[in-house]
């Protein structure tokens, strides 16, 4: 007799490999966002990690890291969304990652302008 398992979904509250590279995925994402809307509304004369070109390379940055791993984790995943893969997960972090990527260029482009000599 042999023994047939059915594929279960996911607990709520399980933490597969999918699930937690989709959260890194999203979390890069959204802490590009966070970063590159502080370097476009604070001012170039301020020190920080969030003002000014370097605010700009670091939301650009971390949007490249967060759709690549969602990228891995959308190719890896076996099923569907829904089944605790993690695959619903890494589409929400590839939006993020993107709006990371347009907010870093922003700032990039309107931090770079202010450098330019009259």
């Amino acid at each position: 007799m042999e023994s047939t398992e059915l594929l279960a979904a996911a607990g709520l509250l399980t933490m597969s490999a999918g699930r937690i590279g989709a959260f890194v995925a999203a979390a890069s994402g959204l802490a590009g966002i966070v970063v590159g809307v502080l370097a476009v509304t604070r001012p170039r004369s301020r020190v920080g990690v969030a003002s000014g070109v370097r605010g700009a390379a670091v939301a650009v940055t971390a949007g490249t890291i967060g759709i690549a791993l969602a990228t891995v984790v959308m190719v890896t995943s076996d099923a569907g969304i829904g089944t605790g893969n993690g695959r619903g997960g890494a589409y929400l972090a590839a939006v993020l990652s993107v709006a990371a990527l347009a907010v870093g260029a922003f700032a990039l482009v309107r931090s770079r302008r202010g450098h330019r000599a009259d």
